[in-house]
């Protein structure tokens, strides 16, 4: 075995913040964190559902409190921001052929657009039935 000591490169705590691809790159995985706890939130609620309508009920005044609602419109930002780098990165995932050509990242990215925008409809419209 060598005796040399291994080369370990220094690299400053805020390195991620020196490059938007990089800050990004860690908010979109950082931000992971909230949205698997939040997740949880409702999962909560979905045992609270099954044990009762005073369990639920229960669950339901939890989250009226201002830290809550503050945690789902975080929630909420974090997870549109989710939606808009995974359809972008969608033409490098989807590798889509129309009459032997290419199709145009623009389509892809579109189509998904368009069916979040259908299926975000049909949820609103069910739930409102």
């Amino acid at each position: 075995m060598s005796k040399r000591k291994p080369y370990t490169r220094e690299l400053p705590k805020d390195w991620w913040m020196k490059q938007i691809f990089y800050t990004k790159y860690m908010l979109r995985e950082g931000s992971s964190i909230l949205i698997t706890f939040y997740s949880l939130i409702l999962a909560w609620g979905l045992l609270r559902l099954s044990q009762g309508e005073v369990a639920f009920n229960a669950w339901l005044e939890a989250l009226h409190n201002p830290f809550a609602i503050l945690l789902h419109l975080v929630a909420l930002v974090f997870a549109l921001y989710h939606t808009v780098t995974w359809f972008s990165l969608a033409p490098k995932a989807v590798d889509l052929w129309v009459k032997g050509k290419r199709l145009d990242d623009k389509v892809i990215v579109s189509g998904h657009y368009a069916a979040f925008i259908v299926v975000t409809v049909l949820c609103l419209l069910i739930i409102t039935l």
